[in-house]
């Protein structure tokens, strides 16, 4: 990709964007509190992946959507100064929303042009309301956007499947599902850890078949509450 020159590979940023569904279903049986659990469990193993890679420098940040979206965390921050404040949830799932705020921020600039490959994350419990495939095709026409490694979040029965499987943009690749707190955790977990390696590896290494690896969960049905 002509974007994004050659040259060393010390020091290179990870960006990774949180897009979180902070929608009014959100609050039902306890669902935000177990997202806000898990992120910020997650955010220790983050910072472990890390330091465990040299190369990149990994930096956060984090879009929520629900009427709108907006900002939570604007100001991409390194995994070891980053803290997680709650979020809340009222009103619909304007997804397009935040992918259109995505977008804007997946050209160059303002992303620096040494950059990896950026890590998107979409964690969602419902059916968007407003266009999403429109915010969607922001994305992708977006240099960085078509390189970032995708992964999608479901929580509970009544995720839009096809939705997250269209944004994933990867016949090979399968949302991960959640449907009790246990299983969250592990999913956030996983997406904050096996994303980051993918990220930080130089395109055509290998390890990006470990997407494709969906994780086991704890497979628990009396506690599926979702």
């Amino acid at each position: 990709m002509s974007e994004i020159p050659g040259g060393a590979m010390s020091h290179r940023p990870v960006h990774f964007l949180w897009l979180l569904d902070c929608s009014g279903s959100m609050s039902i049986n306890g669902k935000i509190e177990s997202l806000n659990f898990a992120v910020r469990e997650a955010i220790p193993e983050m910072q472990r992946v890390a330091h465990e890679n040299a190369t990149a420098q990994l930096m956060v940040r984090v879009i929520t959507f629900s009427d709108g979206a907006q900002w939570h965390v604007q100001a991409p921050t390194p995994i070891d100064d980053f803290q997680w404040s709650d979020v809340t949830t009222y009103g619909v799932t304007d997804l397009g929303a935040a992918l259109r705020l995505a977008a804007a921020e997946l050209q160059t600039p303002p992303m620096p042009e040494r950059a990896l490959q950026p890590v998107l994350v979409l964690v969602s419990d419902g059916q968007p309301t407003d266009d999403w495939r429109a915010g969607l095709q922001a994305v992708d026409r977006t240099p960085w956007g078509r390189l970032a490694v995708r992964v999608a979040i479901a929580i509970g029965q009544d995720a839009d499947i096809p939705m997250l499987k269209e944004f994933l943009a990867n016949p090979e690749l399968e949302p991960l599902q959640a449907h009790n707190p246990t299983q969250l955790v592990g999913a956030i977990r996983w997406a904050s850890t096996v994303a980051v390696r993918v990220a930080s590896t130089p395109r055509g290494g290998t390890s990006a078949a470990a997407l494709s690896a969906v994780p086991s969960v704890p497979a628990d049905d009396s506690a599926d509450i979702w």
